[in-house]
């Protein structure tokens, strides 16, 4: 190659590069790591059924709760504060989430990830084992499958619809633990009501992956992200204005290092007696020992 070549080569990939780099500033979220600790609970009960929780849902004064496990079990607990800090929980109820049959769930079709609670009261529930999204009038009612859309049912089996949320018209949107749509980007389906649509995607970032999603009081979107490798979790906290063009004005609230937290699965974004967002994050012990439940609060910026 040329001695002039190579420099216009040289210049142009500097100017490619540069460019590159104006454009990601351009795109890339306003703000980040903007939440503020507020305190970890771990959370220990001598019961069988007690572990590997992947969903929350906390009322709007943040002192009640229904939890999912990921195998198939709804329990609503009290919880008490000192200060405003969790210092214990009651367990009020506990159910075995029932198939439309009326038996209770088994073996593939239990694995239970994604919780949303629509404002009348009906829980919804969303399955990683075969990919689908079940209503439940009340805890102990059996379940009333949603249709599956073939996008459901290509999903892979322990990568699909890990997180649920509602919106305050009680419309749902779920999306995929780690199953890219065709242009790289992560799939939104929304429920209204009669069908499922994909209204539009969200941008993946680093080796995070979508395990849990609400919507705030303050209308936005939260979506709980995780990451894991040798020295433990990472954990991601990301939100957006979802509006009729698409998400907009990304921001990431909050990015861990490895071991900060356990192996937060469940989110719930709710504001407290200050006025102050929170969000509230229940770990995945996985049933093993090595791991422990915690319930980990973050407060957030407006």
């Amino acid at each position: 190659m040329r001695l002039g070549t190579a420099i216009k080569l040289t210049l142009g990939l500097a100017l490619a590069a540069t460019l590159g780099i104006v454009a990601h500033a351009a795109n890339r979220p306003e703000t980040i790591n903007t939440a503020s600790y507020l305190g970890s609970y771990t959370w220990q009960i001598n019961a069988k059924w007690f572990g590997g929780l992947s969903a929350l849902s906390l009322s709007p004064d943040g002192c009640s709760m229904t939890i999912l496990s990921d195998r198939a079990t709804l329990a609503t607990a009290q919880i008490d504060r000192d200060v405003g800090q969790i210092s214990g929980i009651e367990i009020k109820s506990v159910h075995k989430l029932r198939a439309s049959t009326g038996g209770v769930l088994k073996g593939f079709t239990k694995d239970s990830e994604g919780l949303a609670i629509a404002p009348d009261g009906t829980i919804y529930v969303s399955f990683e084992g075969i990919s689908r999204v079940a209503r439940h009038r009340k805890a102990s009612s059996r379940a009333e499958v949603l249709p599956r859309p073939k996008a459901f049912r290509r999903l892979p089996i322990n990568k699909a619809l890990e997180a649920l949320a509602s919106d305050a018209r009680g419309h749902l949107y779920t999306l995929p633990e780690n199953a890219l749509n065709s242009d790289g980007q992560i799939p939104v389906w929304r429920w209204n009501g009669r069908k499922w649509s994909t209204p539009f995607t969200l941008p993946p970032k680093g080796g995070f992956f979508p395990v849990s999603a609400d919507f705030g009081p303050d209308g936005r979107f939260y979506l709980l992200e995780r990451d894991y490798g040798f020295f433990g979790f990472r954990s991601r906290l990301r939100r957006w204005d979802f509006t009729e063009k698409g998400p907009k004005n990304e921001q990431i609230l909050l990015q861990t290092s490895s071991g900060r937290h356990d192996n937060l699965e469940g989110l719930s974004v709710w504001r407290d007696a200050t006025g102050r967002l929170r969000a509230t994050m229940v770990s995945d012990d996985n049933f093993l020992i090595l791991q422990r439940t915690e319930l980990v609060e973050y407060s957030l910026p407006d």
